[in-house]
């Protein structure tokens, strides 16, 4: 398949080379502190810092070694690739988690303390990479304190990217958590969008659901689109995917067809996760723009509504454009 598609997906653009060998290296930190070209990139909180605001796109506030002088868990990003970034082409970047008090003697101003969710879409493409790599290393930094077979305090290894029990040897390494989102057109072409019951009783979205172990994504296509909507659906199409590590998952985005022995009328929301299911056609959900939220800018689920606006149908992963999208 073709890179269209996800090119344009917030969380899923990057211009770092992740330098994996240089992990193993036992004093790269030591060396990274010395090298007066090293970045920081600060999280406190889920949130990043900004710069101070300017003209243009917002972009990443990144610190010298000496700016940050205690963090929690420090993990090698890796080496900047941007040409238009204000540090050069080959800048190590380090992701460094800090506490209240850190943060505060950092940057005080907590306006300039945003998570990244509200901001990556305006982002260049290096910093929101370096948005999805930091948060999904350090969201699982802060849920493996402790080894899952004897719960000793793991110790952090390989510049941040695994952690060891100090009683067996054993590893643990950084984990993510698949999930399908699903773009379903019936026979006129309609697509279906659910409301979750945590949301408010206007916003719509594609329906999602996580994979089963031992279970292929399309078959979990298959298995939560009916779980969620009562409906079964056929022919799921992979068109793309993008991280989202609130706080660990990947989103695998598919288009699936409303089986041809189903009726869009036979919908039944779970009740549960899912309290109402509408159909819509591309003009009715222009129409329904002041009256409905449609998911952020960020999400993949947004950019796979646009692209079924645009005109693209069922399997159609060229571009995500829309001539007339429903406004942001």
């Amino acid at each position: 398949m073709s890179f269209a598609f996800t090119a344009h997906l917030p969380l899923s653009r990057h211009e770092i080379d992740r330098d994996g060998v240089a992990r193993a290296n036992p004093a790269l930190f030591d060396q990274l502190w010395q090298d007066e070209a090293t970045r920081l990139l600060p999280v406190w909180g889920g949130k990043v810092l900004l710069a101070p605001a300017e003209q243009g796109m917002p972009r990443l506030a990144l610190c010298a070694p000496s700016q940050v002088p205690t963090a929690s868990v420090r993990v090698y990003l890796g080496l900047s690739l941007a040409t238009d970034a204000a540090e050069p082409v080959g800048t190590p970047l380090v992701a460094v988690s800090l506490d209240n008090a850190a943060a505060a003697e950092l940057e005080p101003d907590e306006s300039r303390w945003v998570s990244p969710r509200t901001v990556v879409a305006e982002l260049a493409d290096r910093d929101a990479g370096a948005c999805a790599e930091a948060l999904g290393v350090l969201n699982w930094h802060a849920s493996h304190i402790h080894c899952p077979r004897c719960g000793s305090t793991t110790r952090i290894e390989d510049a941040g990217w695994t952690r060891r029990c100090p009683n067996d040897g054993s590893q643990v390494f950084p984990r993510t958590d698949p999930a399908v989102i699903v773009l379903i057109t019936d026979q006129s072409d309609r697509i279906l969008l659910g409301s979750n019951a945590m949301w408010e009783h206007n916003r719509y979205s594609l329906l999602a659901g996580f994979v089963e172990p031992g279970e292929s994504l399309e078959a979990a296509v298959v298995r939560e689109m009916e779980e969620e909507s009562g409906l079964r659906v056929t022919d799921a199409q992979y068109l793309g995917s993008q991280p989202w590590p609130f706080p660990a998952s990947l989103m695998c985005g598919f288009t699936a067809r409303l089986a041809d022995d189903q009726s869009p009328h036979d919908l039944v929301p779970d009740g549960e996760e899912i309290l109402d299911l509408r159909w819509f056609s591309r003009d009715e959900l222009r129409a329904e723009a002041e009256r409905i939220l449609l998911p952020g800018a960020s999400s993949i689920a947004r950019a796979m509504i646009d692209h079924w606006l645009a005109g693209h149908g069922h399997g159609d992963d060229q571009g995500v454009e829309a001539a007339s999208p429903v406004p942001r």
